[in-house]
């Protein structure tokens, strides 16, 4: 009877503390779980959708590549980087290409440049009273080699149609310089001004193709009057006193047809305004002869309207 009331009382107990003794026993039947195993909500950023490197095109154009940590794969450039690097290496080939033929046009044009030298350096002995026939025939001996080295350039250009003036300035100084020694050496033998054609034909250019620039025809000009007053000086020391005559009647009738042209204030301005400054050196050289007696004869025409322009 105690061990029956004990039994009675246990249970009695039990079902105090644990009211569903159903339950409990299914607890020895499943697996223990640690309180980290919790459901939680998910949260869309920690999924990440892996893709094999060995899926289709179809499947992997709608899915991201990521690579996992630690492996050997790399990320292939998006689109706009391909075009980019693309770009640039087209750049890298076109300034490459214009780099080896600005070499080639450098290597010409200071051929010409130590041409027009020689020739400068023989026309300045027209200033010490060297026979002028014998000075031009010497410089004339060079005019076939710059001929030569225009036909070089032309050739260069040649097989790059249509980039002209994109490298006309690697030799634009130079061929400044040739008009102004061609031209004096012309105003020399005939007295007369070298005109544009006659430049071209000597240099062998074609306007059509490789022609000589107006602007540097121009300039070439300017740069020839600057050489006349010193020449005058020196011929009428040499006993010359008709030549400043002959130099300011040249000199005013070119600085007429200059100021028939709307220039820029640029460096073909400048040059023409040096000009004006030329003229008036040679006048005050013939002015000085004709006051002294050295020559007879009245005002020539154009004097006085070249005093005034000044």
């Amino acid at each position: 009877m105690n061990s029956a009331f004990r039994n009675v009382h246990l249970t009695a107990a039990s079902r105090l503390i644990n009211p569903n003794p159903f339950s409990s026993s299914i607890l020895h039947f499943l697996p223990l779980f640690s309180g980290d195993a919790a459901p939680r909500r998910s949260n869309p950023l920690r999924h990440r959708i892996v893709v094999s490197p060995f899926c289709s095109s179809s499947s992997s154009s709608s899915s991201f590549y990521i690579p996992m940590a630690g492996g050997d794969d790399q990320v292939p450039p998006p689109p706009a980087s391909q075009l980019l690097e693309k770009q640039f290496e087209s750049f890298r080939v076109q300034l490459e290409e214009s780099a080896a033929l600005r070499e080639q046009i450098r290597a010409v044009v200071m051929e010409i440049e130590s041409a027009t030298r020689l020739i400068q350096a023989n026309l300045l002995l027209v200033h010490q009273s060297r026979p002028i026939p014998e000075v031009i025939e010497k410089s004339k001996e060079k005019i076939n080699d710059l001929k030569k080295f225009y036909g070089r350039l032309a050739e260069i250009l040649r097989e790059c149609p249509g980039q002209y003036y994109r490298y006309h300035g690697d030799w634009r100084s130079e061929t400044q310089a040739v008009v102004s020694q061609l031209a004096f050496m012309h105003w020399l033998e005939n007295g007369t001004l070298l005109v544009h054609t006659e430049a071209e034909e000597k240099l062998g250019l074609n306007s059509l193709e490789f022609g000589l620039e107006t602007e540097d025809y121009l300039t070439g000009i300017c740069f020839m009057s600057n050489d006349l007053p010193r020449y005058v000086v020196n011929r009428v020391t040499a006993g010359d006193y008709d030549c400043p005559r002959k130099v300011m009647n040249f000199l005013t009738d070119l600085h007429a047809a200059f100021r028939m042209l709307n220039l820029r204030n640029d460096f073909l301005r400048k040059k023409f305004d040096s000009m004006k400054y030329d003229l008036r050196r040679v006048e005050e050289v013939y002015y000085d002869v004709k006051i002294r007696g050295l020559i007879s004869g009245g005002d020539l025409p154009g004097v006085q309207g070249t005093q005034g322009q000044s």
